[in-house]
């Protein structure tokens, strides 16, 4: 019997101690002007729903709290909309006081020359670097041709197999991806590259907890790996004096004095940059319309 009441006595006073900790963080963010919403624990805020529950969280969290709410993810705290017309007016004013923010983990991994990690001048000069390669003469004549004669080869000996629809469009997704920015290598590093890609990936969906085992650190190993596979690419191309039409052929030029010429820890920074924005898109969104034409054959007649 006495055994029994320590228990329900330290159950009491645990469960009291988790109540005062949640309350004293709610507390800590209640300040005038910031949107409803839960902040859940000290450090790992709502982390652990959010990583769990997908894009179900935030359709619950919108479901309590409409489309305008605050959060704690990914260790830091985080004020979500899902308003088009807000966040219309929030990218449209992205150079009028408004600084985008991106989480710890994400910058630490994705490395600080990315875009998504600089400002002002800088931040000018790299868009402008990406978007010459995606200009519409780029897509017409490189990208598109690439694109199609990857995705022939890719589905070419899929008859007559069970596929993982998840594994194989992510796999497509990278080497689509790593076709595009180093055509001529893409085929002899992407074994080597393709496993710390993924894990880098998992990185930056991750506390920022720099401990043995976690996903932060295994995603920030991951990418000292990159670095040296990227870096001895580059120092490969440098030594040659043979011209490569593809994003690091560009990205490397140095014959336009009209652009800003990068140096290869940014065009490192750039090229993850560029693998890591593709990916989990257009894995995501290509893997459900196999899903949804599936399901929807009328919808798959009417395309063909």
């Amino acid at each position: 019997m006495g055994v029994l009441m320590v228990i329900v006595g330290v159950f009491v006073m645990v469960l009291c101690m988790c109540t005062a900790v949640l309350r004293w963080n709610e507390m800590r963010y209640r300040k005038k002007g910031l949107p409803p919403g839960t902040m859940g624990w000290p450090v790992f805020g709502e982390t652990t729903e959010f990583l769990k529950q997908g894009p179900n969280f935030m359709k619950n969290q919108r479901a309590r709290y409409g489309s305008f709410f605050k959060s704690h993810i990914l260790g830091c705290p985080t004020v979500v909309s899902m308003d088009p017309e807000l966040n219309r007016y929030i990218l449209m004013n992205e150079a009028k006081g408004l600084v985008p923010g991106y989480p710890q983990s994400m910058l630490d991994i994705l490395g600080k020359c990315n875009i998504a990690a600089v400002h002002g001048s800088t931040h000018k000069q790299m868009r402008g670097a990406l978007l010459a390669l995606i200009s519409p003469t780029m897509i017409r004549q490189q990208l598109l041709p690439k694109i199609d004669e990857f995705m022939r080869a890719f589905l070419s000996n899929w008859d007559n197999q069970v596929i993982n629809i998840q594994n194989r469009t992510k796999e497509m997704a990278f080497l689509s991806s790593l076709k595009q920015i180093a055509s001529a290598e893409s085929s002899s590093v992407a074994q080597q590259f393709m496993p710390e890609f993924f894990k880098l990936v998992l990185g930056t969906l991750s506390l920022p907890i720099d401990l043995p085992g976690t996903n932060y650190r295994r995603g920030f190993q991951a990418r000292q790996n990159i670095l040296k596979i990227l870096g001895q690419l580059i120092e490969k191309r440098g030594d040659s004096e043979e011209s490569h039409k593809d994003m690091l052929g560009y990205l490397m030029r140095n014959d336009d004095n009209n652009r800003h010429k990068l140096s290869d820890d940014e065009i490192i920074d750039q090229i993850i940059t560029i693998l890591y924005s593709g990916y989990e898109t257009v894995s995501t969104t290509s893997m459900m319309a196999v899903k949804y034409l599936h399901d929807h054959p009328t919808v798959l007649e009417e395309l063909r």
